[in-house]
C-alpha cells in the first residue's frame, strides 16, 4: 500500500508518497532522495527550465524498471501547474496539440519528482506569457562517444569546437551529459531554428572534414567506433535535450552537471567528469551556476548566415 506524506512546498501542498522506495538499486538512492535533490538545487536548476515545455522521462519503478517519456500533462495535474498547448504534428501519439508542462516554480519541480520523472527535457525555444513559441536562443552540440572512445575524447572534440565557435564570434558553455558524453551550449539571439540547425549541421561536418580520425557527423553505427558523433540534430524545434542539474536514469544518481573548460582540458578519464547528486550539489555550493551566463543577452551571439 502506498504511504503517503502532505507536505507544503512554497505556498502549495502536495501529498508525497513511497519516499522509501529505491530507484537507483545500485546505489540505493531512494524517491525521497530524488525529490531532495531537485528541491535543493531547484534554485540554479529552474532559471534554465523556465519557458520552456519540459518533456519528463519517468521510471515508476526505478531505473532498472520500464519507463516512459511523458510531453502531454497528466490528467491530475495541479491547477496551479503552468501548461501551454502547442502544436505538435507529426507526432507519434496522433494528437496535433499538447498541453506541456513548464516547470517554473518549486512545487513543480517536487511534483515531478513524487512522479518519478528523474530526468528534464527541455528544448532550445521558449514560450512567452501567452504561450507562443519563439525562436531558437540556444545552439547545443551533443557529443557522443563510440566505444572505445569516452568522454576523455569528447573533451577534445569540445575544445576544437570552442576554437571554431570563436572564430565565428560565438561562446561556448560545456556540461555532461550526466551519461557518458559532453555537451556544448551557445547563447545566441533568438532565430528560427532552421537557422541553428543549419550552422550547427555545416559547423560538425567541417570539423568532420578537418579531424576524421576522430570526429563524426553522421549517426552511421558503422562509422563510430573509435569517434565523437557531434550530433547536431538537437537543434531540430521538436527535439529536446537534457536540462541542466537534471538527474540521468543510469545505473548510478548522475546528473547532466556544468564544467569549466579548466575542467574540460584537464580531463584524462571518464571519472573525471562523472557527478552524482550529492557531488553537483556540493559544486553548487562551492561554484555557483556555471551556466549562468546562458541566461544573459549580453553572451547571445548572430548565428552566422
Amino acid at each position: 500500500m502506498a504511504v503517503r506524506t502532505t507536505v507544503e512546498v512554497a505556498g502549495r501542498r502536495l501529498g508525497l508518497s513511497n519516499l522509501d522506495k529505491v530507484l537507483y538499486p545500485a546505489t540505493g538512492f531512494t524517491k525521497g532522495e530524488v525529490i531532495d535533490y531537485y528541491a535543493r538545487v531547484a534554485p540554479v536548476l529552474l532559471p534554465h527550465l523556465a519557458g520552456r515545455p519540459a518533456t519528463r522521462k519517468r521510471y515508476p519503478d526505478g531505473v532498472e524498471g520500464g519507463s516512459f517519456f511523458e510531453k502531454n500533462a497528466p490528467r491530475h495535474t495541479p491547477d496551479w501547474v503552468r501548461t501551454v498547448r502547442l502544436p505538435t504534428p507529426g507526432s507519434t501519439t496522433g494528437r496535433e496539440e499538447i498541453d506541456f508542462v513548464v516547470v517554473e516554480e518549486l512545487a513543480t519541480l517536487v511534483w515531478l519528482a513524487n512522479l518519478a520523472a528523474l530526468e528534464l527535457h527541455v528544448p532550445q525555444w521558449t514560450v512567452g506569457p501567452r504561450g507562443g513559441a519563439r525562436g531558437a536562443d540556444l545552439l547545443v552540440l551533443d557529443l557522443d562517444p563510440g566505444a572505445p572512445a569516452t568522454v576523455v575524447e569528447c573533451c577534445a572534440v569540445a575544445l576544437l569546437l570552442r576554437e571554431a565557435l570563436a572564430e565565428d564570434g560565438l561562446q561556448a558553455w560545456a556540461k555532461t551529459s550526466g551519461s557518458k558524453g559532453l555537451q556544448l551550449y551557445v547563447p545566441v539571439r533568438p532565430v528560427p531554428w532552421e537557422r541553428t540547425h543549419a550552422y550547427a549541421r555545416a559547423l560538425a561536418e567541417r570539423l568532420e572534414a578537418e579531424h576524421g580520425g576522430l570526429v563524426v557527423s553522421r549517426m552511421t553505427k558503422a562509422l563510430r567506433p573509435g569517434k565523437v558523433l557531434i550530433d547536431w540534430s538537437q537543434n531540430n524545434g521538436s527535439k529536446t535535450t537534457v536540462a541542466p542539474y537534471s538527474l540521468r536514469a543510469r545505473e548510478q544518481h548522475t546528473a547532466s552537471t556544468p564544467v569549466t573548460w579548466d575542467e574540460v582540458e584537464a580531463c584524462r578519464a571518464p571519472e573525471d567528469l562523472r557527478f552524482l547528486a550529492p557531488d553537483v550539489l556540493e559544486r553548487v555550493d562551492r561554484l555557483g551556476d556555471l551556466h549562468a551566463p546562458l541566461l544573459d543577452d549580453a553572451h547571445r551571439g548572430r548565428v552566422p548566415a
